[in-house]
């Protein structure tokens, strides 16, 4: 039988089964959960404000239509059954929210939250019946931000790759390009693979599609494997053929061209090739089957008695689990807004703007960034300076952004992420032991890396500097937030970097020298600026 006939032939909803009492328990359980989830919720808000999670708004009923489709199959809900998983779900995901909270991470208490749901779901449903709804309920990881370190590492990789086939693109028409790290140098023009050009723009609300697309697909296990995983490249390749269009374009009509209603438009005509794109494997793919099926049925995507299932929400059961989430919730929820423990006091510091400009033989000048780099670093304080000796062959730069919190959506970019960017390459890279025992420093390990950019090579030096520790792994220093948030309340940190260039015919070891004389002027005055022990609040 089809679904619209299973749906005719089963009773959807009988007004004598309503239970005021389960639908009591269970919208007690929801409207509670909302303090202790509210964070995550801002942040979500947030996050749908910007292009690469626009999308965000529609996951939630999308999932909703998943759960509605899966429930029309079922007949109602009848007899006992085993509750008690979903009550430790929801235990653990509460538990969770705390941690975020207290924190202060809204990526913990927003994935707490899915949790949360998945747990009610259990709780609702019993166990035999519960698990078998958690696909609608894993659909709304779509909806999430990705962690900003992760973010920043594939942003990279998609810009890495969507340069070198758009470049391909371009000499296939016989155009004279040149590729500079992400820099596509036309001759007269250059264009900067940006963030928004790398493809995640379209890569979360195609993955998103794919999922359902997967989900709703009629066919073995493997196509719909095949259509899911497909979403990323299928993203990058189109991406790439979109800025291969643009540099077509610039070269033939001018800068312009790249710019304003045209760049926009492209995003939504790729979008929409990427899901057409979807569409013909789904119909290559049943070809392949015995007995192909029409797409029109390939693809389920029935829309009758939505009404009726949505109405057997006022059949929930009055279990006695249902009551026990509530009164969890509730309990769990009252306890954090009694005893939320308050904001921790800022950290004492100075500004940077107050960071001398003369150490020792050492004089420096400090730059302003471009408004465009001040806001992806989102730094609460920088300092980017150059200093020179009368003894130096060449000066040195310092560079620090100081972060008040790495939570909420802030924290350090590694300069990693940062370096492919300007076109520079990274051509070594290791840690790097040194030794300054005037100062509070003493010996600590750090990162050191020579970058090339055409014949031009520079040394760096940098670590993360966490509430005096020396780091030099980025994920360390993110868990090592997690830990100092939820023991002495602080997470505030600062990256710390000092770059040369290394001239010709000069070996790197005179480079290291310049740069290790300048860090024994700086490192006794820095803690002015980052504060290092667990106990510099202001006062």
């Amino acid at each position: 039988m089809t679904d619209a006939t299973q749906t005719k032939a089963m009773p959807i909803f009988d007004r004598s089964r309503i239970n005021p009492t389960g639908v009591f328990w269970f919208l007690l359980a929801a409207l509670s959960a909302i303090p202790i989830f509210w964070i995550g919720f801002e942040s979500l808000a947030k996050a749908w404000s910007t292009p690469e999670y626009s999308h965000g708004p529609l996951i939630p009923l999308i999932s909703l239509y998943l759960f509605m489709r899966e429930l029309r199959r079922s007949p109602p809900i009848t007899g006992d059954r085993i509750r008690w998983p979903g009550l430790v779900v929801i235990a653990g995901a509460l538990l969770l929210a705390i941690l975020g909270n207290i924190v202060h991470i809204p990526d913990i208490v927003t994935y707490a939250f899915i949790i949360w749901v998945g747990g009610l779901v259990l709780t609702v449903f019993g166990w035999d019946r519960g698990r078998r709804h958690q696909l609608p309920v894993l659909h709304l990881i779509f909806m999430l931000p990705l962690p900003n370190f992760i973010y920043l590492k594939l942003t990279i990789v998609l810009q890495g790759i969507s340069s070198v086939v758009g470049v391909w693109l371009i000499q296939m028409m016989n155009i004279p390009v040149f590729l500079d790290g992400n820099i596509i140098d036309l001759g007269v023009y250059k264009l900067q693979v940006a963030e928004a050009c790398s493809g995640l723009r379209y890569l979360f609300p195609i993955l998103s599609f794919s999922y359902l697309f997967a989900i709703l697909y009629r066919g073995p296990m493997w196509h719909k494997a095949l259509l899911l995983l497909s979403a990323a490249p299928i993203t990058i390749l189109m991406n790439s053929v979109r800025i291969g269009i643009i540099g077509i374009l610039v070269n033939y009509y001018g800068i312009g061209q790249a710019e304003g209603f045209l760049h926009i438009f492209e995003g939504w005509v790729i979008f929409g090739f990427c899901v057409g794109i979807l569409f013909v494997m789904a119909i290559a793919l049943q070809r392949l089957t015995p007995n192909p099926l029409p797409l029109a049925e390939a693809i389920d995507l029935d829309f009758q008695g939505f009404g009726g299932i949505l109405s057997r929400f006022l059949e929930i059961r009055p279990a006695r689990a249902m009551a026990l989430a509530a009164i969890l919730t509730v309990g769990v929820t009252t306890a954090f807004v009694t005893i939320n423990p308050p904001e921790p006091d800022p950290v004492a510091r100075d500004s940077f703007g107050l960071f001398p400009r003369s150490m020792g033989d050492w004089q420096g000048r400090q730059f302003q960034l471009d408004a465009d780099v001040e806001r992806v670093l989102g730094a609460d304080d920088y300092i980017n300076a150059t200093y020179l000796a009368p003894d130096a062959a060449t000066g040195v730069n310092l560079f620090s952004a100081f972060y008040h919190k790495q939570t909420e959506g802030s924290g350090i970019h590694s300069p990693e992420v940062c370096l492919p960017v300007g076109g520079w390459e990274i051509f070594t890279f290791d840690t790097h032991d040194v030794s300054f025992p005037q100062t509070e420093y003493g010996d600590f390990t750090l990162n050191r890396a020579v970058i090339q950019k055409g014949l031009d090579k520079q040394l760096v030096y940098y670590w993360f500097e966490q509430r005096g520790r020396r780091m030099t792994n980025d994920f360390s220093a993110k868990m090592a937030v997690l830990y100092d948030g939820f023991t002495i309340g602080r997470s505030d940190g600062a990256i710390v970097r000092f770059v040369t260039p290394i001239l010709d015919n000069e070996p790197e070891s005179m480079a290291d020298a310049r740069i290790q004389s300048f860090m024994a002027e700086v490192l006794p005055r820095l803690p002015r600026f980052i504060p290092d022990g667990p106990d510099r609040t202001a006062r």
